[in-house]
C-alpha cells in the first residue's frame, strides 16, 4: 500500500481541509514521515508572497529529500500557481478545492494532471476525527463576498456560501462523541454564515451548545460590521471562549478606504470597548506598509491602536498580488519602513496582552495538548499560551488553574 504524507500550509481552514482529505483515503496509508512516502501532497496557501515562497520552497526541498516521490499540489495555490508549477513540471499534479473528496481516486492516477475544478463546490464529508489534535476545526462555510483592494483569495476560493446546518450539527456530535471539547469555528470568511440559508452563525452556536460534550466554542476572524445584536447576546454564555479575532487591517479611516473595507474607526472603537467590558480578549488583523500608508497616516493610527483594547495581533507587512487593486496604487511603502512599522505595532499589543494577561489570570480554563519532557502547552479561554509543568500525563486534559508566573511570552504553571 503507498505512503502519503500530507503537508498544509497557512490557516485554520487548510488544516480542516486536510482533515478532508486523510478522511477520504481508502487505498492508501497515511504516513507521517515525508522522505520515506511515495506521494505527498502539499496543502498550500497564497495569501501573501511569502506562502508562495514558503511552498515552493517546501516543493524543492522534497524534490532533493524524496526524489522518488509525486508531488501534488492543492489548497489555495492550486488555483494561483498551480498551472505555472505544473507546465514546469515541478509538481506530478494539481488538484483544486472541489476535488478534496475525490482524492482517493485522483491519488491513483499513474500520468500527471491538472484538475482544478470549480470554487462553487462545497463539502458534505463528515470528519469525525482530528489526527494529532486535542480541539477541533469545524468548517463552517467557503469564499468571501468582500473584494478588499490588496486580497486574492475570492479568486481562489470562491464567493461566500455556506454549509449545510445539519452537516455542522452531525459533525459535532460525532467529535464531541469522540472525546473533543473545544470546537474552532473556522472559513473563509466565518461571520457570513448562514447568509445564503436564511440563518446566521449566533443560531448555529445556539443549537451547538446544546450537544452533549460541547465545552467550548472558538470562531476564527470576523468582520466588525457581521457582529449584531443577535451575537452580542452570546457574549456571556459560559460556552463561549472569551476572546474574540476581529479583522480591522487598520485604524486610517484613509487606508481603509484605499482597502475597500467595510469599517470605519469610529465604529470600532465603539465594538472593541463594548465587547471588552464584557471581560474579552481583542485580537485582530493589521496590514503594515500598504502603499499609499504615509507617516501621517502611520502616527495616526497608532495613536488609535493604543486606544483600543485589543490583546492579540496578527499583523503582516502588505505583499502585493497579481491581480488586486491594491497591486496598482502607488506610493509604495520601502520594505525597511514597514519592518519597522511591525515592530512597532507588535510591542505595542505584546505590552497590551501582557497587562491583560496578568489582570486575568485567575481560573483559567486550559484545554492542554500533547506534551514531552513533563512539559504540556494549552490555550486558556482568552486564547493566551499557557506552559503547564506536571508528573502526570496530562496530554488532551482540561485543566482549572490559578497560580500562574506571568511572563513576557506566556503564563507559566506547575501541577
Amino acid at each position: 500500500m503507498k505512503k502519503v504524507y500530507f503537508k498544509t500550509f497557512g490557516c485554520r481552514t487548510n488544516q480542516f481541509d486536510t482533515q478532508v482529505m486523510m478522511s477520504k483515503l481508502r487505498e492508501f496509508e497515511l504516513s507521517h514521515d515525508e522522505n520515506s512516502s511515495d506521494i505527498i501532497v502539499v496543502n498550500s496557501c497564497t495569501v501573501t508572497n511569502g506562502a508562495d515562497s514558503s511552498v515552493r520552497n517546501y516543493i524543492s526541498s522534497m524534490k532533493r529529500k524524496n526524489p522518488e516521490a509525486k508531488v501534488i499540489l492543492a489548497g489555495c495555490g492550486s488555483h494561483s500557481k498551480g498551472e505555472g508549477l505544473f507546465e514546469d513540471k515541478k509538481v506530478f499534479g494539481v488538484m483544486g478545492h472541489s476535488e478534496k473528496e475525490k482524492i482517493n481516486e485522483i491519488l491513483k492516477l499513474e500520468t500527471p494532471f491538472y484538475q482544478i475544478g470549480d470554487l462553487k463546490h462545497i463539502d458534505s464529508t463528515i470528519v469525525e476525527d482530528f489526527i494529532g489534535k486535542s480541539r477541533a476545526f469545524i468548517k463552517i462555510q467557503e469564499g468571501c463576498n468582500f473584494r478588499c483592494s490588496y486580497c486574492i483569495i475570492p479568486a481562489v476560493r470562491g464567493d461566500a456560501r455556506s454549509h449545510k446546518e445539519e452537516t455542522i450539527l452531525e459533525q459535532v456530535r460525532k467529535l464531541a462523541a469522540n472525546g473533543f471539547g473545544e470546537f474552532i469555528l473556522t472559513g473563509t470568511n466565518v461571520g457570513s454564515y448562514g447568509q445564503d440559508h436564511q440563518t446566521s452563525m449566533a443560531k448555529l452556536l445556539k443549537k451547538m451548545s446544546q450537544i452533549r460534550g460541547v465545552r467550548r466554542i472558538r470562531i476564527g476572524s470576523l468582520e466588525p460590521i457581521q457582529i449584531d445584536d443577535e451575537f452580542m447576546e452570546l457574549l456571556n454564555e459560559p460556552w463561549m471562549a472569551k476572546h474574540l479575532h476581529i479583522a480591522l487591517q487598520h485604524t486610517s479611516d484613509k487606508m481603509l478606504e484605499l482597502m475597500n473595507r467595510r469599517n470605519t474607526y469610529k465604529t470600532d472603537f465603539e465594538l472593541f470597548h463594548k465587547i471588552a467590558s464584557k471581560g474579552y480578549a481583542l485580537g485582530t488583523d493589521y496590514i503594515v506598509g500598504h502603499p499609499g500608508e504615509g507617516e501621517q497616516e502611520w502616527k495616526e493610527a497608532m495613536e488609535r491602536v493604543k486606544e483600543l483594547p485589543l490583546t492579540h495581533l496578527h499583523a503582516f507587512s502588505y505583499s502585493k498580488r497579481d491581480n488586486t487593486v491594491s497591486a496598482t496604487m502607488k506610493p509604495e511603502v520601502r520594505g525597511n519602513i514597514a519592518k519597522e512599522r511591525h515592530r512597532e505595532i507588535t510591542e505595542i499589543i505584546k505590552a497590551k496582552n501582557f497587562a491583560f494577561r496578568r489582570k486575568y489570570n485567575k481560573n483559567l480554563e486550559v484545554l492542554l495538548e500533547n506534551g514531552k519532557d513533563n512539559t504540556y502547552y494549552g490555550f486558556d479561554q482568552y486564547f493566551n499560551k499557557v506552559e503547564v509543568k506536571s508528573q502526570e500525563d496530562l496530554s488532551s486534559n482540561w485543566v482549572l488553574l490559578n497560580n500562574l508566573e506571568v511572563t513576557d511570552d506566556n503564563n507559566k504553571a506547575k501541577l
